[in-house]
């Protein structure tokens, strides 16, 4: 079994190989559907398995259409690997689409949708609060 830092190492090496793949190596016009990117690479402790975390932006059509792409690659992928990183054995890749992304943007929108609510709570509050204190009329006055 190899150690963390040689699986880290293997890993970021995979993450940085595919990275340039999905760029000029894989030529089905299917992974081109969707803006593709590798967010993180899980490789196993005896580097036979590695786990390509991609993260694709586009409709769910293209979502699907790139993922079914990159499942077909998945043979080029491995040989493409073997000859780019000195290993004794290629690990198996599995692609997993990494939806992280969209899952840390509808937080933050819902995270702002309920700041500009408070926001808009307080600011009827202070004017309800503003509006209760009586200000003597022109008449109590004189």
């Amino acid at each position: 079994m190899a150690n963390s830092r040689r699986v880290e190492r293997v890993a970021s090496l995979i993450k940085r190989e595919v990275s340039q793949m999905l760029v000029v190596g894989i030529k089905d016009d299917r992974v081109g559907a969707g803006m593709v990117s590798v967010t993180d690479v899980e490789v196993s402790g005896d580097l036979q398995h590695a786990k390509i975390f991609v993260s694709i932006y586009g409709t769910d059509a293209a979502r699907a259409e790139t993922m079914a792409g990159l499942k077909a690659a998945t043979g080029f992928v491995r040989s493409e690997l073997g000859q780019r990183i000195r290993l004794r054995r290629t690990p198996e890749i599995l692609f997993k689409e990494d939806r992280s992304v969209e899952r840390g943007t509808r937080v933050l929108s819902l995270i702002n949708q309920l700041s500009r609510e408070r926001e808009e709570k307080d600011l009827l509050a202070e004017n309800d609060a503003a509006g209760e204190i009586e200000t003597p009329s022109a008449e109590e006055q004189e």
